[in-house]
């Protein structure tokens, strides 16, 4: 480590706890350093251990909410899919990679076996990279592989690994899924992200046939939908990484059936667009009346993530025979606020309103695809709780 370097690792699952615990119990024998991160799921970094870190990041969910509570992390807005270039640029600084990888049974090869959305240009771009061996990650290939030339330090894992469990969904997720599942048709490529509304839509999906995956990350509720028969062998599972438990890890080992990329290919809007009737279904903090759609900000804090949203969104409407659905419960969980909003007042555009196409709640579906500002506004208030329909008026 040298003084400034910017450390990082893989987000979510991928991350290394052996030496990223290491890392904040040696940090006042090392250099100042900024720590540059993605979805955090462990409870590795904490407020305090600002004393000898900056924290730099791409996401303020998960556990990074208690630095983004103490204002300690400088959030940087980047679609997914820009995320590779900018590191290989060096407009994202990478000095230090910190990996948790098995040997592949590829001779001269490791796997990153979790998590590889922007593995590839980590591993470019930064001057060191250290890893630790860890036996318990899943075989998987394409761009989870890393060359052993590539690697500067290796170690023996001896930490737990990160494991992510899919949240039980709500009735009114389920409600809210119910009119998802009825806009996909069989055959349909699907793409979502994790948490309970996810699965609550792959519940609502267990009647459908012949469904693909193409999606930035996949839990436990996928295979249940292979369990199923809802996804066959005969179809593609893309994602970039695995937010699961034990269960997800097994069945993704040695599997065939998942095909582990790089966002590079995972968010590509020219692969995107060449995938017929993709179905890319996400979520937002709140929805204007126009069809602006924040998934960053709420209470005036910064819980959400650019993310991929964007690129998931523009890819879809770009398929032949796609669409994109943006759904979301009609209030906040107090059920004091209504997340379709007269206007996002300042708040931050995630999805803009020329990118929309489709917005559900529990109440229905508004079709804003083509509509003007009058006609959205209708549609949306249409879908909003009762208790609010009549306070939404266009600004």
């Amino acid at each position: 480590m040298r003084d400034g370097d910017v450390v990082t690792w893989l987000q979510g699952t991928g991350e290394p706890l052996g030496l990223t615990q290491r890392l904040v119990a040696q940090r006042h024998a090392l250099p100042p350093l900024e720590l540059f991160v993605g979805m955090l799921s462990s409870k590795t970094l904490k407020p305090e251990h600002a004393d000898r870190f900056r924290f730099r990041g791409l996401n303020g969910a998960g556990a990074a909410r208690t630095l983004t509570a103490a204002n300690l992390l400088d959030i940087v807005p980047a679609h997914v899919s820009a995320v590779p270039s900018l590191l290989r640029s060096r407009a994202i600084r990478v000095d230090v990679l910190l990996l948790r990888l098995r040997p592949h049974t590829r001779p001269g090869f490791y796997t990153a076996g979790v998590m590889v959305d922007f593995l590839p240009a980590m591993v470019q771009a930064a001057r060191c990279v250290i890893a630790e061996i860890d036996e318990r990650l899943p075989i998987t290939s394409q761009d989870a592989l890393v060359a052993a030339e590539d690697i500067d330090v290796l170690t023996e894992c001896d930490a737990d690994e990160v494991l992510i469990a899919d949240p039980e969904p709500t009735d009114i997720d389920m409600r809210v899924a119910a009119h998802v599942a009825g806009l996909i048709p069989d055959g349909a490529t699907i793409q979502l992200g994790v948490g309970a509304l996810p699965v609550a839509v792959c519940r609502a999906l267990e009647h459908h046939k012949n469904l693909g995956v193409h999606s930035g990350v996949i839990s436990d509720i996928i295979v249940d939908l292979v369990e199923k028969g809802v996804i066959t062998p005969a179809r593609r599972m893309v994602t970039g990484g695995l937010f699961g438990t034990r269960r997800l890890m097994n069945f993704a080992d040695g599997n065939d059936m998942i095909e582990m990329r790089s966002s590079d290919y995972t968010h590509n809007h020219q692969v995107l667009a060449r995938l017929p009737n993709l179905y890319s279904v996400n979520s937002g903090v709140e929805v204007d009346l126009t069809g602006n759609v924040n998934s960053e900000i709420a209470a005036g804090r910064y819980l959400g993530a650019v993310g991929g949203q964007a690129d998931f969104v523009r890819g879809a409407v770009a398929s032949p025979g796609g669409r994109s659905i943006m759904a979301l419960p009609s209030t906040t969980p107090d059920g004091k606020h209504s997340r379709i909003v007269a206007s996002l007042e300042g708040r931050p555009v995630t999805t803009t309103r020329a990118d929309i196409d489709i917005v559900a709640t529990e109440y229905g579906i508004a079709d804003l695809r083509g509509r003007s500002f009058g006609e959205r506004a209708e549609r949306l208030r249409a879908i909003a709780h009762p208790d609010f329909r009549d306070r939404l008026q266009l600004k």
